[in-house]
């Protein structure tokens, strides 16, 4: 493999980096955030856990929309077989590819994570409203959804 080809498969690679890394952090990030809400909640009342929960999870979303994006481009380049000898402008078009839902997937996790928050401080005033929680934290979820949507286009525009 050449100095070119080399070059465009580290580029795809951190492109990978990219998508799984930082939605994985931003996911990690925002379900702490949850988490300590919802900690709160059931220290006070442990039957409202799976109410809570469900608003803990949600954050974790987008570090599996990255992980999604990242074996996307591992497959197409075939890191887990014959890899494909790849020109620069290859691997910066998967390096491109990785960073929509690498960087609204970090951003986007983290404040959902503190929506998410408010939602179990709602439920944990009136349990009824919970789905009101949830609903505004879903909200959120567009955005990293629009993000996989805009990077899973560019990795399926990318020809080899």
């Amino acid at each position: 493999m050449g100095t070119t080809a080399f070059t465009g498969l580290i580029l795809a690679l951190i492109g990978s980096v990219f998508a799984a890394a930082l939605a994985g952090v931003g996911s990690a990030i925002g379900v702490t955030i949850a988490a300590q809400a919802a900690a709160g909640v059931i220290t006070e009342d442990p039957k409202k856990f799976s109410k809570v929960l469900v608003l803990e999870l949600l954050p974790g979303s987008q570090g599996l929309y990255g992980l999604i994006i990242a074996i996307l481009i591992w497959v197409k380049i075939g890191i887990l077989g014959d890899l494909t000898a790849l020109t620069i402008e290859q691997g910066m078009m998967f390096l491109l590819a990785g960073l929509p839902i690498g960087i609204v997937g970090l951003v986007s996790a983290i404040y959902q994570g503190k929506v998410a928050a408010a939602g179990c401080l709602l439920t944990a005033k009136k349990p009824e409203q919970s789905s009101k929680g949830v609903t505004m934290a879903v909200i959120v979820e567009t955005y990293a959804l629009l993000a996989l949507i805009a990077s899973f286009f560019i990795w399926n525009g990318i020809k080899l």
